[in-house]
């Protein structure tokens, strides 16, 4: 079930979608991104590039279907505002681990404030994950207005 308290298309909005990024390992594709997403003013694009390094390190965020969760071991984000989601989608499909041996194409790279709510994204995007249909619009690729379209229908 998707949480009401969570606005995954907002936060969709707030990260943007990028697609085609190039790269053979989570790290090479973290550098690109960090240096292209928009991010508050106190951050850096190195302290992204940090975080997501570091948790890539302990543990795959690979989860499966193709799909990534990249984040940082602890919140990075300062202000609830500041929080966002910034879809990547891979030029070249890599291996990362996944539990199911799915090259990963999608990533869903999370920056958020605390951890309950870090909680709440990951089940929401959890939710829907499940469906069949909304894995089918990220392998289209698609873009934000189709994403959002998509999370309205199943919520």
């Amino acid at each position: 079930m998707i949480d009401e308290n969570v606005d995954i298309a907002q936060l969709i909005r707030k990260g943007g979608v990028l697609k085609n990024i190039e790269g053979k390992t989570p790290e090479e594709i973290y550098a690109k991104v960090c240096k292209m997403i928009d991010l508050p003013e106190e951050m850096t694009s190195d302290q992204v590039y940090s975080a997501l390094c570091a948790r890539e390190q302990v543990l795959s965020t690979a989860v499966g279907n193709g799909i990534a969760l990249p984040h940082s071991r602890s919140p990075i984000i300062k202000e609830r505002e500041d929080q966002r989601i910034c879809v990547v989608y891979l030029k070249t499909p890599i291996d990362m681990h996944a539990p199911d041996e799915r090259s990963v194409y999608v990533m869903f790279i999370l920056l958020t404030q605390n951890s309950q709510f870090h909680l709440k994204v990951l089940s929401s995007l959890a939710a829907l994950f499940r469906n069949c249909k909304f894995r089918k619009t990220l392998e289209a690729q698609a873009d934000e207005a189709e994403i959002e379209e998509q999370i309205k229908e199943l919520a």
